[in-house]
């Protein structure tokens, strides 16, 4: 066990670690079990990426909506301790339709705009989340602009994609529609972030919370290919679906991912970006 992390540990919950089992991270610092000398279970993250922003996010959906996440213990740029959670990332049909519901009741929760109260992340990208008025406006700016920008800066994307896909930006308000009203999203729902068991979701980990069009999320859980047709048949009939988003929306929402990979990894991310955009016709 490293001395540093008990020790803070230590001092920071008032009680011992006993042991530390480290568990997958993902894309952000490492993660770890701990089990503490007066009987709790906790987990501890620690990383270079600002954790405290993922504690704000977590809090924030425990207090404005219903989702499962885990309870915030500590929280500072560096160390972010969390309820340990059992489960596992395995989703048979009754935990999509539970997941589906879910996200059926966050989605309810509603603002006067689209945005957030504070920038967020999305692994280690900052989303910049300032209150906007229209959805396409903010999808297009503050999504696909702002990281399509940091993938040329980082030499990730090249200046014939990135021209494809301002021209996409460009003409969102005739590919995407506005909704009804700004919808409060998880913005990471996929597969290692979230935890089931017996038939129910558990957790929902490491959000990128926003609020957005509800459309969005469903995209990103159709490219992760994290839920099957439980899941959607379920919220199809929840909260509706509306046409035109099988058929051509999701491939618009399925960029901002493309690009935040292109961005993180490059390797065949900026082929599959540069299909979808043929797919759409740019």
């Amino acid at each position: 066990m490293d001395p540093e992390l008990a020790d803070r540990l230590a001092a920071e919950l008032g009680a011992e670690p006993v042991e530390l089992t480290e568990l997958d991270g993902g894309m952000i610092g490492s993660v770890s079990r701990v089990d503490l000398d007066d009987g709790r279970t906790v987990v501890a993250k620690v990383g270079d990426t600002p954790l405290d922003v993922e504690a704000f996010m977590l809090r924030y959906l425990a207090e404005e909506s219903d989702l499962p996440v885990p309870d915030v213990s500590y929280a500072d740029p560096e160390l972010l301790v969390l309820s340990y959670v059992d489960g596992e990332s395995a989703f048979p049909p009754a935990a999509e339709r539970d997941a589906a519901e879910h996200l059926c009741r966050l989605h309810d929760v509603s603002a006067d705009a689209f945005g957030f109260p504070r920038d967020t992340l999305t692994g280690p990208v900052r989303q910049p989340n300032p209150w906007t008025d229209s959805w396409t406006e903010f999808f297009g700016e503050h999504r696909l602009r702002h990281v399509a920008d940091l993938a040329v800066e980082r030499g990730a994307l090249s200046a014939s994609l990135r021209e494809r896909v301002g021209a996409v930006v460009d003409d969102l308000d005739s590919l995407l529609t506005e909704p009804e009203r700004p919808s409060l999203i998880h913005g990471d729902v996929w597969t290692t972030n979230l935890l089931a068991r017996d038939g129910e979701i558990r957790a929902f980990l490491d959000p990128a919370c926003h609020y957005a069009h509800p459309e969005v999320e469903l995209a990103y859980v159709d490219w992760t290919d994290t839920f099957d047709d439980a899941f959607f048949t379920r919220y199809r009939e929840s909260r509706g679906i509306e046409s035109g988003f099988f058929e051509r929306r999701r491939f618009v929402y399925r960029l901002y991912p493309l690009l935040v990979h292109v961005h993180l990894f490059d390797g065949r991310y900026p082929t599959e970006l540069a299909e979808t955009l043929e797919r759409l016709g740019y």
